[in-house]
């Protein structure tokens, strides 16, 4: 039996996902596992009211693009829109990947300076911190960057 036989890989609207995605695609085929793409659809918290920072035909449509490029290479795929606040993202990523029972989680970093993240930090640096579960961070194709 395979280490790695049900993977989840977060998805968002950003270019690096679709290396998240081809890589998760790579080692689903070599281990036969499945695969659940989970995509948040994120909403920012002011003072006086949450404001959705993507609509919901723009979410569905990055899960549909991952999802689709999966089946393609001839994986097992379903995909979740799961909502949620800014600060709640990478405590959903990892509930869901307890959900799924996920033996790892495949994940895009974001690459900000390290002023940046020490003011927000990384959502796969969070995830890191709220699971047991293996992660991968997928790097970023060159013309994705």
């Amino acid at each position: 039996m395979s280490v790695f036989q049900r993977i989840l890989v977060a998805v968002d609207p950003s270019p690096a996902r679709r290396s998240a995605v081809r890589l998760t695609g790579e080692l689903a085929k070599l281990t036969n596992a499945e695969v659940r793409v989970v995509h948040v659809i994120a909403s920012a918290a002011s003072v006086a009211a949450i404001v959705p920072l993507e609509e919901d035909a723009e979410a569905q449509a990055v899960l549909d693009e991952a999802l689709t490029a999966l089946r393609e290479a001839g994986v097992k795929a379903e995909g979740t829109l799961v909502r949620g606040l800014t600060t709640q993202v990478a405590t959903t990523i990892a509930d869901t990947a307890e959900e799924f029972a996920a033996d790892l989680i495949v994940l895009s970093p974001h690459h900000r300076s390290s002023v940046e993240a020490l003011f927000d930090p990384r959502v796969s640096d969070a995830v890191a911190h709220r699971t047991k579960t293996a992660i991968l961070l997928a790097p970023e194709d060159h013309d994705e960057a």
